[in-house]
């Protein structure tokens, strides 16, 4: 039997076939039964599979339910040629939610710990964005002590960018190799010269040729020096040197400072020469964060956003020499020849170099990116608080859609996904996570912090931070207008841009704002019986809501008084 699809319900002839016309013109299909779905795509429960697509007359519309979201396909035919609108449900953080289910998991007890990369595992699954007005060095030192990791942007120039990373590099380390040393024969003026430069206390003094270690210059040595021509040799400490070799524990370390009263270890080789420094301070910062993103050598994470092109591999030489940790190759549309290209490429620099490639938003996109090498895959066309890509080429796909969508093809090959925008609530952070993504990244809710970029401002009696999109006018003009592919455009009135440049709240120190972000998560996966973010992403299930089931959601029926940290009134 025939089923009709049409405005008008009727049976067709009983011979009629899929591909037979009836005399008004429409087609009929065959009736299909729906199969089970086990695959990421549907992970919206309560979705089902149907295949082939459907073939509608011109001007109808079609519902068709039990269908996978992810795979259902409407088609409108125009005349002869042939010419489809193929159409797909999609859904965002706003049109579901998390069903609670039978649990023995307290919030406290989830374990948030993810994948990153292939290689890279992060305590928090939260990256701060690449943005001008959200991460520099100051940020991304405070998300690696969070657990999470910052992207440092690219509005600026290599260099600028490199020595953003070194100073996440440096700022906390187990053992700090290769430290900053100065000859016995270098004079007071040089010695004051270094230590500001690079903002520490204690250098060793070591010979030229040899590398062997002869002494350290402390802030005892050089307090009260008034003449800056004064050799280093008759100001450092030579006696009495306190030294270690690389294989030390820290516990041993601890004593070692403790017993002789000093801030700083030698490390030493079986020559004599001064491969590193142990510092109290690296040890205070590591027992004050023992969840904090770490590299082999105990150096906070970090990554770094890069283009495509020539001025892209030219960048990426300078952050690897810088150390860090991933690359983001950082472009609008990410399915593209040039990005694709591009991520090959910084593969064969280094294979060891993890590759963080983006935004798309399809199945067939992360393939074309996992197929070139990428790491790990960012997830986000048009969904962020000051993107008007959506609006500006009328492209892009719902956050919640576009994360299962890229999940499907990233999950069987191992290979991470980053949500990126779209994230207005720690519920939403939740979502996200459980629909797919191994961690999201956030702009707006880090961009107020005091670890951000620009200063504090007050309006209407407010605090406020400027917040602005990488495809807005300003960042354009700056810098990232190869981010939209119009590097080749000099004329700042000629740029089309798909950002918008505002303000947000002032909200304190990130830590707080992530503090609340994970504590929202782990509500999440206690509220569903999750473990860890694997178990919560096996057995999350969603149901979809109606317009009233969100007006229901936010609180209601009352005038607040008070607004809570995790939920602002005001943006």
């Amino acid at each position: 039997m025939n089923v009709p699809v049409s405005t008008k319900s009727r049976r067709p002839p009983a011979r009629a076939s899929s591909r037979a016309r009836s005399a008004s013109g429409e087609r009929w299909i065959e009736p299909i039964a729906p199969i089970n779905c086990t695959s990421a795509c549907c992970h919206l429960r309560g979705f089902r599979h149907i295949n082939p697509p459907v073939i509608v007359p011109r001007f109808t519309s079609v519902r068709v339910a039990g269908t996978c979201t992810s795979q259902l396909e409407s088609r409108v035919i125009f005349g002869e040629k042939g010419i489809g609108l193929q159409l797909q449900e999609a859904l965002t953080f706003d049109d579901v939610l998390l069903v609670p289910g039978a649990s023995d998991v307290l919030p406290g007890q989830a374990d948030t710990r993810t994948k990153l990369t292939k290689t890279i595992e992060l305590a928090v699954p939260l990256l701060s964005a690449a943005m001008d007005t959200v991460t520099e060095a100051r940020l991304a030192i405070a998300m690696a002590q969070a657990g999470g990791m910052g992207v440092i942007h690219r509005n600026m120039t290599p260099e600028e960018q490199a020595t953003h990373v070194r100073q996440v590099k440096k700022f906390e380390s187990g053992i700090v190799f290769n430290p900053i040393t100065i000859a016995p024969d270098a004079t007071l003026a040089e010695g004051r010269t270094l230590r500001e430069t690079h903002r520490i206390s204690g250098i060793p003094v070591v010979e030229p040729k040899t590398g062997k270690l002869v002494g350290i210059l402390t802030n005892r040595d050089v307090r009260f020096a008034t003449d800056l021509r004064q050799p280093v040799s008759q100001l450092m400490t030579k006696e009495k040197l306190i030294t270690v070799r690389q294989n030390i524990g820290m516990d041993e370390a601890k004593r070692l400072l403790h017993q002789h009263r000093i801030e700083k270890l030698l490390v030493v080789d079986d020559q004599y020469r001064c491969v590193g420094l142990i510092t109290v301070k690296d040890i205070e910062k590591a027992e004050s964060h023992p969840n904090a993103a770490k590299d082999a050598q105990g150096r906070l994470r970090v990554g770094a956003a890069t283009t495509v092109g020539a001025d892209g591999i030219a960048r990426t030489e300078a952050l690897l020499a810088a150390g860090v940790d991933v690359i983001v190759v950082d472009t609008a549309h990410g399915h593209s020849a040039r990005v694709i290209e591009a991520v090959a490429k910084i593969k064969r620099m280094s294979n060891e170099t993890q590759v963080i490639a983006g935004n798309v938003a399809t199945a067939e996109a992360a393939t074309a990116l996992m197929d070139a090498g990428a790491d790990a895959i960012k997830v986000g066309i048009g969904p962020g608080s000051i993107c008007t890509t959506r609006m500006v080429a009328g492209v892009g796909v719902p956050q919640l859609t576009a994360i299962v969508n890229v999940a499907s093809a990233t999950r069987p090959r191992g290979v991470p996904v980053i949500a990126d925008g779209g994230i207005k609530y720690s519920g939403d952070f939740a979502k996200a996570i459980a629909a797919g993504a191994d961690c999201a990244m956030l702009g707006s809710l880090f961009a107020g912090t005091d670890e951000s970029p620009g200063e504090v401002f007050l309006y209407q009696g407010r605090s406020y931070k400027s917040y602005r999109g990488m495809g807005s006018l300003g960042a354009m003009a700056r810098g990232s207008a190869d981010r939209y592919f119009q590097a080749e455009v000099n004329d700042t009135l000629k740029l089309v841009p798909e950002g918008v440049e505002g303000q947000v709240p002032y909200k304190g120190p990130i830590s707080s704002v992530v503090h609340q972000l994970v504590g929202g998560l782990r509500a999440s996966m206690g509220y569903t019986g999750a473990k860890s973010v694997a178990d919560f992403q096996a057995n999350a299930k969603f149901v979809r809501i109606s317009a009233a089931g969100l007006r229901e959601s936010h609180p209601h029926s009352i005038s607040v008084t008070r607004e809570s940290p995790n939920y602002p009134m005001s943006g």
